[in-house]
C-alpha cells in the first residue's frame, strides 16, 4: 500500500513538472527569440507526461503499450520529415489523430462505466466525443483541401447552415438525454456518428484562402476535447494541457479572423468562405510591365530600403534559402532589407515566420504588418515573392471586392514594386490583383527559387554597383 502511495506521489510530481513545462513552452513560443526554448520545453514536458503515465499502477501488461509506441513512432517519423510546404496538412493530420484518440478513449470509458456513469462525468464525456468526432473528420477534410485531393473551393448548398445547426443540436440533445439516462447505450454511437458527419459538413464550405484560420480553430477544438478527457480520466495534466491548447487556439483564431476581416461567428459555424466563389474568373486581360533578373538586380542594387513580402509562392518554390542569399548580398552592399509579415500569409499561422527562420534570417528583420505598413511610402523597392491576396489593393479601395476590408500590406505605396510569380493566375480568393497593372510595378515571371537565384548571381557578378 505504501509503495502504491509513493508511486502516485512520484507520478504527481512528474505531472506537475510537465504541466509547468507546457506553460513555459507556450509562453516562450510567443516570441521568435525564445521559440526554440519553447519547443524543447514542450518536447521535454510531453516526454515526462508519457513516462509518468507509464508508471501508472493501472497498467497490468506493457505488451500492447510497446506495440502502440512502435507503431506510433513508425508513423510519426515520416510525418515529421515532410517538406515545409506540407506542414499545414501534416498539422491538420496531427489534429485528426489526436481527436480520434480522444474519441476512442471517451467511447471506451463510457462502455466501461455504463450504466453507473455520474452525471458530471457523462456531461464532459459527451463533450469529449462530440468535439473529438467533429475535429477528427474536420481535420481530415482540411488536410484533403490543403493537399488538393479535395476541391479547395467552398462547397455550398441551399440551407447549409440550417442542416449544420440541426446536426449540432441533435448531438447536443442526445448528450443531454444521456446525462439523464446514461444506460441508453444505443444512443451513444448515434451521437458520435452525428459529430463525425458534422465535422465534414463544417469544413466543406470553407475555401482554401481561409485554411489558416480553420487549422487554428481545429487546434482549439482538439485541445478542448483533450481537456474534457482529462476530467473523465481524472487527469490534471490532461486538463491543463488541453486547456492551454484550446484557449491559445481560440485566441489565435480570433486574431486571425480580425486580420482577414472575417466574422468569427461565421468562422465558428462554417460556410464563411462561400462569397469567394462569385469572384472567380474575373481576371482582366490588361497589359503588365515585366523585367528580367538583370534589370531587377540593377533596381535592387540602387535602392537604400528594400522590403521583401513573402507568400505561399515562396513556400511552394522552397525559395527561402535563396531569399537569405539575397538578403546577405544586399545587406553587404549597405541596403536595408526587412521582411513584411502578414498574419495569414501562407496556409497556416506563422507559416512565413517558420520558413524564414529555417533559412536563419534574423528575427529582428521580420516585421509585422501593423508595424511596417507605415514605412512603405519611404521604401524604395517592395519585392513580393508569391504573395497575392495579402497585397491586393482591392481590399482597401474596392467596396465590391469579396476581400474588401481585409487588412493588407500596403506594398502599392512603395516607390517601386517587383512581384515574382509564375504567371498571372489569381490567389486563393480567386480574384484579380490590380497591383500587377500599376505603372510602378514590374512582374518577374518565373519560379521564385530560380528567379531569386538569378538576381543574386547578377548582384554578385559585379555587373551593377
Amino acid at each position: 500500500m505504501n509503495e502504491l502511495i509513493a508511486n502516485l506521489h512520484i507520478i504527481e510530481v512528474i505531472y506537475l513538472i510537465a504541466s509547468t513545462l507546457f506553460i513555459l513552452s507556450l509562453k516562450w513560443m510567443s516570441s521568435p527569440t525564445t521559440a526554440r526554448h519553447g519547443v524543447w520545453a514542450g518536447e521535454l514536458g510531453m516526454l515526462l507526461a508519457v513516462c509518468g503515465t507509464l508508471l501508472h499502477h493501472g497498467i497490468v501488461d506493457y505488451k500492447w503499450v510497446i506495440v502502440g509506441l512502435v507503431l506510433g513512432t513508425g508513423i510519426g517519423i515520416p510525418l515529421g520529415l515532410v517538406q515545409m510546404t506540407a506542414v499545414p496538412q501534416r498539422t491538420a493530420l496531427s489534429h485528426a489523430f489526436g481527436a480520434l484518440c480522444v474519441t476512442l478513449v471517451g467511447t471506451a470509458e463510457y462502455y466501461l462505466q455504463t450504466p453507473n456513469v455520474p452525471r458530471f462525468t457523462m456531461g464532459v464525456l459527451s463533450a469529449e466525443v462530440i468535439l473529438g468526432g467533429l475535429t477528427f473528420t474536420g481535420s481530415l477534410m482540411a488536410a484533403g483541401k490543403l493537399q488538393e485531393v479535395l476541391p479547395q473551393r467552398p462547397l455550398t448548398y441551399k440551407g447549409q447552415n440550417v442542416v449544420n445547426f440541426l446536426l449540432l443540436g441533435s448531438a447536443i440533445g442526445l448528450a443531454v438525454y444521456l446525462v439523464r439516462h446514461p444506460g441508453a447505450t444505443h444512443l451513444f454511437p448515434l451521437m458520435v456518428a452525428i459529430a463525425v458527419i458534422f465535422g465534414v459538413l463544417l469544413i466543406i464550405p470553407i475555401g482554401g484562402a481561409d485554411m489558416p484560420t480553420v487549422i487554428s480553430l481545429l487546434n482549439s477544438y482538439a485541445g478542448l476535447s483533450a481537456a474534457a478527457m482529462g476530467f473523465v480520466l481524472d487527469n490534471k495534466l490532461l486538463i491543463i494541457a488541453g486547456a492551454l491548447d484550446g484557449s491559445s487556439g481560440l485566441i489565435l483564431s480570433i486574431i486571425m479572423s480580425k486580420a482577414m476581416n472575417r466574422s468569427f461567428t461565421n468562422v465558428l459555424f462554417g460556410a464563411f468562405g462561400q462569397d469567394q466563389t462569385a469572384a472567380g474568373g474575373k481576371q482582366e486581360a490588361r497589359p503588365v510591365r515585366s523585367a528580367t533578373a538583370e534589370e531587377a538586380a540593377a533596381i535592387l542594387s540602387a535602392a537604400n530600403k528594400v522590403v521583401v513580402v513573402p507568400g505561399y509562392g515562396m513556400a511552394v518554390a522552397q525559395a527561402q534559402h535563396k531569399v537569405r542569399e539575397l538578403y546577405d548580398t544586399l545587406t553587404k552592399r549597405g541596403v536595408e532589407v526587412r521582411f513584411a509579415i502578414h498574419p495569414v500569409a501562407g496556409r497556416m499561422p506563422g507559416h512565413m515566420n517558420v520558413l524564414l527562420a529555417e533559412a536563419d534570417i534574423p528575427y529582428d528583420r521580420l516585421i509585422d504588418m501593423e508595424e511596417i505598413n507605415g514605412d512603405f511610402p519611404q521604401t524604395d523597392v517592395a519585392l513580393v515573392i508569391g504573395a497575392n491576396d495579402v497585397t491586393n489593393p482591392s481590399a482597401r479601395n474596392d467596396p465590391s471586392s469579396p476581400i474588401y476590408g481585409m487588412p493588407i500590406l500596403d506594398v502599392d505605396k512603395a516607390h517601386t514594386i517587383m512581384v515574382i510569380k509564375r504567371g498571372m493566375s489569381p490567389g486563393f480568393a480567386g480574384i484579380d490583383n490590380p497591383l500587377y497593372y500599376l505603372d510602378h510595378n514590374l512582374m518577374l515571371f518565373g519560379d521564385a527559387k530560380a528567379f531569386v537565384g538569378n538576381i543574386v548571381r547578377e548582384l554578385t557578378g559585379g555587373g551593377h554597383s
